[in-house]
């Protein structure tokens, strides 16, 4: 997956690469490996495709001088890969059609890239290979509900563009109630590989045995779409995803999930951009100008993500 490095020396290059086990999250950045962890094989069931929202949302118009601002090197390339890991609805995930990607990400992504007169080419790939694919130029922008970290700001530049936060779900009739990231000691969390779920869930789990308390037994799962059928099976007693996508979960599963307990540890999304190579601006722009004329609104409206609009774009706004 990582054939070259672009834009850097091979010293610096080493070090983001060195970095990328500790970036390649969905919402938080703490770690450790003293945890009860497995790493779940893959599903063998697979669910059908969630509904897709009727509202269409139109081509946009170049914005002239917006798209003036676009680095040369991209501008003549014309075409920008933006990749995203389907299978985290309502944010990303793969149509009835079983080829296209469609969500809120996805709109959001064709949007600003018309805006900027760029062609996009939306890519389905696991979330923790995206970031290093960033990395290694394979990819021109990475947009997979990916939270705003310092940590990942060693190697990939971020458009902060929604804020989110960090849900729980049971199966239907679970009368286990999951309030706060304590609440999962003693208990089995499904998580998606690479996400910050993942990475809280194993610090807690660090914190409960600290207390001499019953650790968390966290259940990674390569996709979320796997680790949503470890909870419906009963081998986890909870699913653990972003707040919006957990929601969403619970809204389109026909009754088989619940929600459990409030969100936690509200954070920024941000675009993933290759590191210095001046599209964090344009796309800030580009993202602030669909926000002044509504589009950003309308995308987030469809897919029911309204309550984590923010007001302006902003760049590597994390500070922890």
């Amino acid at each position: 997956m990582r054939t070259t490095t672009r834009g850097m020396t091979k010293t610096a290059a080493a070090v983001a690469l060195g970095t990328l086990a500790l970036v390649a999250s969905a919402c938080s950045s703490s770690s450790s490996s003293s945890t009860t962890t497995t790493t779940a094989p893959a599903a063998t069931t697979t669910t059908s495709a969630p509904p897709i929202p009727t509202t269409v949302i139109p081509t946009q118009p170049t914005n002239a001088a917006l798209a003036a601002t676009v680095p040369a090197s991209v501008k003549s390339a014309g075409t920008v890969t933006v990749a995203m890991d389907a299978t985290y609805p309502p944010n990303e995930f793969i149509a009835p059609d079983g080829t296209s990607i469609v969500g809120m990400d996805a709109d959001l992504s064709n949007a600003i890239l018309q805006t900027l007169g760029l062609k996009p080419k939306l890519v389905n790939a696991t979330f923790d290979t995206i970031i290093p694919g960033i990395v290694a130029g394979k990819y021109g922008m990475g947009a997979s509900s990916f939270t705003d970290t310092l940590a990942r700001q060693k190697v990939v530049d971020f458009v902060d563009y929604f804020n989110a936060g960090e849900g729980f779900y049971t199966k239907t009739g679970s009368t286990l109630t999951f309030n706060g990231l304590a609440s999962l000691c003693g208990h089995s969390v499904a998580v998606e590989s690479g996400t910050t779920e993942e990475t809280d869930a194993k610090a807690q789990s660090v914190k409960c045995a600290a207390a001499a308390g019953p650790k968390v037994t966290v259940l990674t799962f390569s996709t979320q779409s796997e680790a949503n059928l470890a909870v419906s099976s009963g081998r986890a007693d909870v699913g653990f995803a972003d707040s919006p996508v957990a929601a969403y979960i619970v809204a389109t599963s026909n009754g088989v999930f619940q929600n459990s307990g409030s969100s936690v540890n509200n954070a920024p999304y941000g675009l993933a951009l290759p590191k210095g190579n001046g599209m964090a601006n344009p796309v800030a722009a580009a993202v602030n100008a669909l926000i002044a004329n509504g589009v950003y609104n309308q995308i987030l409206t469809k897919w029911g993500v309204q309550g984590g609009a923010i007001t302006t774009a902003t760049v590597n706004s994390a500070t922890s």
